[in-house]
């Protein structure tokens, strides 16, 4: 059943990644040309998970449930997966992260923004706790979930994520990379019929 056209928006980056990722800007260019009257929020992630999770959950309090959507790439896209296990809501998935609390461990220490490595943050030991404590099991409505996986991502492990959406609906990329550079151009219009805009 086609859900209806969403009214509020919210995108959520990748580790290390900002508001400023390419996908990121992409997308609120479409949203603020093509559907101004809809709500997009793209907040900067703190580094906790817990303490991401917390300000997004406080922030989406009030939005519609029938009507909100969430988009994640990389790390976001697990985070995505924990707002659609409390929400519901159709969900878009960008290369998303599987286990980060596997994967990221080796992060622990100081690391810089990819858009702007004069800003540093750092990774803490307890966030690989704070990310374990945020895992979900199978989705409550995974036909509402739309996963883009590239064969050819050279971060994660596209088996990984395929299996892990499985129920959902997954466009599987024979090449492609981390990062969907082609995502304006191959993938931008499909997101958004998705999302029912």
């Amino acid at each position: 059943m086609r859900h209806p056209p969403t009214t509020h928006l919210l995108y959520l980056h990748g580790f290390r990644s900002s508001p400023n990722s390419t996908k990121a800007q992409v997308m609120a260019r479409r949203i603020a040309a093509s559907h101004p009257e809809v709500h997009w929020w793209c907040p900067q992630l703190p580094p906790s998970p817990r303490e991401a999770i917390d300000m997004v959950m406080r922030g989406i309090a009030s939005w519609p449930r029938e009507s909100m959507a969430v988009v994640g790439s990389s790390l976001g896209g697990f985070y995505a997966t924990y707002v659609a296990g409390m929400t519901r809501c159709p969900t878009v998935l960008l290369n998303p992260a599987v286990d980060p609390a596997r994967d990221l461990a080796r992060h622990i220490g100081t690391q810089s923004q990819w858009h702007d490595p004069a800003q540093q943050f750092h990774f803490r030991p307890e966030y690989i706790g704070e990310l374990k404590a945020l895992e979900v099991g199978a989705l409550p409505r995974p036909e509402r979930c739309f996963a883009i996986v590239a064969k050819g991502d050279e971060v994660l492990d596209w088996r990984e994520m395929s299996a892990r959406y499985s129920g959902s609906r997954v466009k599987l990329l024979s090449k492609g990379d981390h990062a969907l550079s082609d995502f304006e151009r191959a993938h931008l219009d499909e997101v958004m019929a998705f999302l029912n805009l």
